[in-house]
């Protein structure tokens, strides 16, 4: 491992004024072509998603690799063929791959091969847009450590804080958590953030956008010299080039995908609402079909996700649904629900569009226009993940 200490320089806010302002007047129109949400599947299958190399050939910890053949990692996919190597070797990274490829064991496999070297003395701060994805790492990372004696803990909010400080009594080797939980342990000195080793943001274009990037920029300052900085994430923004820049020393860059496109696993199709005819009526009527067996349903509002989850219940269609305005315990029960089957269709906002990894999902129902195509590709990405194909249907006005 490489333990020149280094990145001093934090990442530069951009001017702009409040980004919670900016978020209150966001548009309430999308103005996306619809043309954009039609593309025929041109699925690679599992042999597109992975490679034919094996993870013995890595040089791996014994205990490592036996837990990654217990999960049924066989080989490795595209990405994570690209990016242990370089990591193992300390470099730094911008990774771009689209989601459900296997990007969340590309950094932690390295991770934690640097972790069993200096457990005393290692510490991963990996820092994400959502709560969900947090915990989806922190249950990836045990899985992958089983009987290792390393340690993690998750950071986020709408938990107890006071329980917080107790999983801060254990040397951690990882740490996984949203920016504001985060900051709120450092100001009450229970989280030295100095003792920081590598820093990850995973989802970096959502961590540097207007709505994070402060939190990020105060993050970073804290925690100083470093020895890695790795950024992962299924789109790339150019604006923030400047941005990545200055997270970044002599960078390894992977790009299995542009950035920009959609995963060619995925159907994707519109529906038009004919005039006069009841939206919610042609929603019902999809469900007609025994095909869309596991469903995410996205929504602009969290007042619609609910009215939505209510109206399809009423309709005799087992559904639940997760938002910023639910509280933590509940939004977990509704993705194990999800995840488990009792519920047919989970109604969201964008907060599960980065944060829900659940096998199997049959459809992505747009049943709101997203505000953006990065957006739009986070959602979609829900489904068609490990090489399987999935189904997009937007409506359109």
């Amino acid at each position: 491992m490489n333990t020149t200490k280094k990145h001093t320089k934090p990442a530069a806010a951009p001017r702009g004024g409040n980004p919670d302002r900016r978020q209150v007047k966001k548009k309430k129109e999308s103005t996306l072509d619809p043309k954009l949400f039609v593309k025929k599947a041109q699925p690679s299958g599992q042999e597109g998603f992975r490679t034919e190399k094996s993870f013995d050939g890595l040089g791996l910890s014994s205990k490592l690799l036996q837990n990654i053949l217990a999960k049924g990692y066989q080989t490795l996919t595209n990405i994570q063929e690209q990016s242990i190597l370089p990591l193992l070797d300390g470099r730094d990274m911008m990774a771009i791959s689209k989601t459900g490829s296997g990007k969340t064991a590309a950094f932690l496999i390295p991770i934690i091969e640097h972790a069993l070297k200096d457990p005393r003395n290692f510490t991963a701060l990996v820092v994400t847009p959502t709560r969900e994805l947090a915990l989806q790492i922190e249950e990836e990372f045990k899985s992958l450590t089983f009987g290792m004696q390393l340690y993690s803990a998750t950071f986020i909010g709408g938990t107890n804080i006071n329980s917080d400080h107790t999983k801060l009594e254990r040397k951690l080797q990882v740490i996984v958590g949203t920016p504001g939980r985060l900051l709120d342990l450092s100001d009450r000195k229970v989280l030295d953030l100095r003792k920081v080793n590598t820093l990850v943001l995973d989802e970096f274009d959502r961590m540097l956008d207007m709505g994070f990037v402060l939190d990020v920029n105060k993050l970073v300052n804290r925690i100083g010299k470093r020895e890695q900085t790795l950024l992962f994430s299924a789109t790339l923004e150019p604006a923030q080039k400047k941005l990545i820049d200055g997270l970044l020393t002599n960078p390894i860059e992977v790009k299995v995908t542009s950035g920009s496109s959609t995963n060619e696993n995925i159907e994707q199709q519109t529906i038009r609402v004919p005039e006069g005819q009841d939206k919610f009526e042609v929603l019902a009527d999809l469900f007609r079909n025994p095909e869309l067996e596991k469903v995410i349903l996205f929504t602009e509002t969290k007042r619609l996700a609910d009215r939505l989850a209510k109206k399809l219940i009423q309709s005799g269609i087992s559904a639940g649904q997760i938002h910023g305005d639910k509280s933590q315990n509940f939004r977990n029960r509704m993705i194990d629900e999800f995840k488990n089957g009792t519920i047919r269709v989970l109604v969201a906002t964008d907060v599960a569009a980065r944060g829900i990894d659940v096998a199997d999902v049959s459809h992505v129902i747009n049943y709101q226009l997203p505000m953006t195509m990065d957006a739009y590709i986070h959602r979609i990405g829900r489904t068609g993940r490990a090489g399987k194909v999935g189904h997009a249907i937007t409506f359109v006005n």
